[in-house]
C-alpha cells in the first residue's frame, strides 16, 4: 500500500487553554497508481490532513494515529527523515502557485535548484532536465519560457510550473491540495488533464482535495468525504455520488448547480 493512514487524529494546542481537535479519525489506504478524492466545505480538515501527510504540521500541533508512506510512518519520523521524503517519495501541488513560488526567481532555476541540490546534477543537465518537466506539463514555448518569472505568467502557467517542481525528484505520491480552485473553468480542465495523464504514463498515486465535485468526480478513483474533521463517507466515486449513504454526501451534491449534478451523472470517474 502506497498510503495508510490509520486513526489520524490532529488537534493544535493553544498558548494558554485547552487543544482543540480538528481531525478526528481519519482512515483511509492508497494504492499504488489509484487517486483518491477528498472532498469537504472549508473547515472541514482536508488541508490539515495533507499537511500531516507531508509533515508539515506547525509546532503546536498533535497528531495521534499512523500515516505510513511505504509502511515508514510519517509522524514519528524526524525532519531530516522526511527532508529526504518530500520530494523523492512524496510531492505536494499547492493552491495558490503565486504563493508557492519565488518572485524573484526564474522557474526553470526554480525547478533546477532541487535537482541539483537532491540529484546532484551540474549546471547546465539541471536546467535541460527542467525543460523537459517544463514540456512534459505542456508549458507553451518551453524552451523560450524557462527564463520567465512566476508574474510573467498566467495563473495557469505558473500551475504548470508548481507541477514540475513537485514531480522534479520523481515521487510516488502526489498531493494536491485544491490545484485548481484560483483557475477558470477552461483552465481548470486543461491543469485536471494533465495531472490524469501523468498519474496513469508514470504510473503515481495521488491524493486529490478539492470542494468541487466535479473536480473529484473526473479525476479521482474513490471519494472520502469530510466535515468538520469527521470521516462522513469512503467509497468508490461512481458509488459516492451516484448513490451516497449519507445525508451530507446527498446534501453535498444538492446544493451544486442543476446543470453541475447532471455532469456528475455523466462523468464519475469508473
Amino acid at each position: 500500500m502506497m498510503l495508510s493512514v490509520q486513526n489520524l487524529k490532529v488537534s493544535f494546542a493553544p498558548r494558554k487553554g485547552t487543544p482543540v481537535e480538528v481531525v478526528h479519525g481519519i482512515s483511509f489506504d492508497l494504492a499504488k497508481g489509484e487517486t483518491l478524492g477528498i472532498v469537504g466545505e472549508s473547515g472541514s480538515g482536508k488541508s490539515v490532513l495533507s499537511l500531516a501527510t507531508m509533515g508539515l504540521l506547525p509546532r503546536n500541533a498533535r497528531c495521534s494515529g499512523k500515516v505510513l508512506l511505504d509502511g515508514s510512518d510519517v509522524l514519528s519520523a524526524s525532519e531530516r527523515q522526511m527532508c529526504a521524503l518530500r520530494g523523492r517519495k512524496i510531492g505536494m501541488i499547492f493552491q495558490e502557485p503565486m504563493t508557492a513560488l519565488n518572485p524573484a526567481m526564474r522557474i526553470g532555476a526554480q525547478i533546477a535548484e532541487g535537482l541539483r541540490l537532491n540529484k546532484g546534477l551540474s549546471k547546465s543537465d539541471a536546467r535541460a532536465e527542467a525543460l523537459r518537466l517544463l514540456d512534459l506539463v505542456q508549458i507553451p514555448h518551453a524552451a523560450e519560457r524557462i527564463d520567465a518569472y512566476p508574474h510573467e505568467m498566467s495563473g495557469g502557467q505558473r500551475q504548470r510550473v508548481g507541477i514540475a517542481i513537485a514531480l522534479a525528484l520523481e515521487p510516488e505520491l502526489l498531493i494536491a491540495d485544491e490545484p485548481t480552485t484560483a483557475l477558470d473553468v477552461t483552465v481548470q480542465a486543461e491543469v485536471l488533464d494533465i495531472l490524469e495523464r501523468l498519474v496513469s504514463d508514470l504510473g503515481i498515486s495521488m491524493v486529490l482535495i478539492s470542494h468541487d465535485l466535479g473536480v473529484i468526480a473526473r479525476a479521482c478513483d474513490r471519494t472520502l468525504v469530510m466535515y468538520r474533521g469527521d470521516q462522513i463517507e469512503l467509497g468508490a466515486t461512481e458509488q459516492v455520488l451516484r448513490a451516497p449513504a449519507q445525508d451530507y454526501t446527498r446534501s453535498l451534491i444538492s446544493a451544486m448547480p442543476r446543470r453541475v449534478r447532471a455532469s456528475l451523472e455523466g462523468t464519475a470517474h469508473v
